[in-house]
């Protein structure tokens, strides 16, 4: 006999004389996937246009870095804040303190390298305006003699007269503000300048940082690596050609005098290709996310546009902007404010779309019945990582402006005044096309991976690609 829904029933009888019904189902027909004979397969149509586009889209890189690729006509004058007084590159060398004590201050022997400490005539004075630094070289033509560096506190710069700062007995030994703070076997850098009679003359340059940020790079790559295994690995190769191809492409390109946008918008890409597909693999999901964050990245780069313009951002408030107009007039400080907008939105982009294409391809798998039923699921997660991002986003660009609001909030000005500087409205611009860019990148990722899954109602879904 025949029940609902295409099943037949037919009695058994067993030798106890119980009877039990056995249930046939239906052959599969023509549509089998209806009644769960096997996996429905791939959308064809959806694969070939990702394929299609991501073509096209690698090779729009490869033609844009012929185009764009820097040229080789001579060398970029140095910047006078790294120029020597013969105007060649700053000299630096290392040394390392190995003596101080508060003194007084214009010791005619600072900055001159001698044989022995006793030679520098450093005379100690209790409460003295300067410290009266002793570093040894340790490279450099130099090396091995000794130079004095003063540095002068806050007692130094202070007095009685009109206009100048009360001495405040909590901060009065401090070091002015811009002074290091040196201590006995700090390792420093200092700049070497020739003489009118020849011989160097010293200054601190910077501290020498090299050994720690060694030390803190490879606390970064072994957690990453013991964390993430070989995809850890993979993401550390790519995070090394990322800076390769800045170093290499976008900032000579530019320096070149190409257009910032253009030559952004190809690098971003060419980084986005090679290091997706190396730290997560060559498959469907990996191109639904990099295509997501390709069409998300064009996406922010005309949304930057419009901030730029709708705002009247100049980009002209930083001392680095200064400088580099100053430099060399030519390079456009709007289209490197641009530039610098759609290379900042890499990571959080690649971020997401990542994450939602794994959802959407691991919800597949779990079971879901159709593919609308997994794009819908896919966005349940989308939404918990929208509104978790923009807090990720808007935070860390507060925290690099975090010394500027401190002075905005001692500048007795309006609120409103304040946030729509030049400064700020850049911190804001970025957090706002960031979080558009966001949230416009969810529903799209989502939707590509949802469209490449395969579905199989009776056995669960096999994402494809993998």
């Amino acid at each position: 006999m025949t029940r609902p829904g295409g099943r037949h029933t037919q009695p058994v009888q067993h030798e106890d004389g119980q009877r039990n019904v056995v249930v046939h189902r239906d052959p599969p027909t023509a549509h089998g996937h209806q009644h769960g004979a096997g996996p429905v397969p791939i959308g064809a149509a959806a694969r070939w246009v990702v394929v299609t586009v991501l073509s096209l889209a690698v090779a729009a890189v490869a033609i844009g870095l012929a185009v764009l690729w820097p040229s080789a006509a001579g060398e970029h004058p140095i910047p006078i804040q790294f120029r020597s007084a013969d105007g060649g590159a700053m000299r630096t060398d290392t040394a390392t303190v190995v003596a101080q004590a508060r003194a007084e201050c214009q010791n005619p022997m600072t900055g001159v390298a001698v044989d022995a400490p006793q030679s520098l005539g450093v005379a100690p004075v209790v409460d003295g305006p300067c410290y009266a630094t002793t570093v040894r070289l340790d490279s450099g033509a130099d090396k091995g003699r000794f130079v004095l560096l003063q540095v002068p506190t806050n007692r130094a710069q202070s007095g009685d007269g009109p206009g100048q700062p009360r001495l405040d007995p909590a901060t009065a030994d401090n070091p002015a503000p811009g002074q290091p703070t040196l201590r006995v076997d700090n390792t420093i850098r200092v700049s070497a300048v020739p003489g009118i009679d020849g011989s160097l003359r010293y200054s601190f340059f910077d501290f020498a940082r090299g050994p720690a940020i060694i030390v803190w790079a490879i606390l970064f790559l072994v957690a990453i690596v013991v964390v993430a295994a070989w995809k850890g690995l993979r993401s550390i190769i790519g995070l090394v050609f990322a800076f390769a191809v800045l170093g290499v492409f976008t900032l000579p390109s530019i320096l070149s005098g190409h257009s910032p946008v253009a030559v952004a918008i190809t690098s971003s890409a060419l980084i986005l290709i090679v290091v997706l597909y190396l730290a997560h693999g060559v498959s469907m999901r990996t191109s639904a996310a990099l295509l997501g964050t390709l069409v998300s990245l064009l996406f922010a780069g005309v949304l930057s546009w419009l901030a730029i313009r709708t705002m009247d951002i100049a980009g002209l408030s930083g001392d680095q902007a200064m400088n580099l107009q100053l430099y060399s007039g030519t390079i456009s400080m709007t289209g490197l404010l641009l530039a610098g907008f759609i290379i900042g939105a890499l990571g959080v982009l690649n971020d997401v779309t990542i994450t939602q294409a794994s959802a959407t391809f691991e919800l597949a798998a779990a079971g879901e019945p159709s593919r609308l039923a997994t794009f819908r699921a896919a966005m349940r997660v989308g939404r918990d990582h929208i509104a978790s991002t923009v807090y990720t986003l808007v935070f860390a660009y507060a925290g690099s402006a975090l010394p500027l609001l401190l002075l905005f909030s001692v500048a007795a000005q309006p609120f409103g005044s304040l946030v729509t500087t030049d400064q700020v409205a850049i911190e804001l611009a970025r957090a706002f096309v960031g979080g558009i860019a966001i949230a416009l990148s969810v529903p799209l990722t989502t939707a590509v991976a949802a469209a490449l899954v395969t579905i199989s109602p009776r056995d669960g879904a096999v994402p494809a690609g993998r």
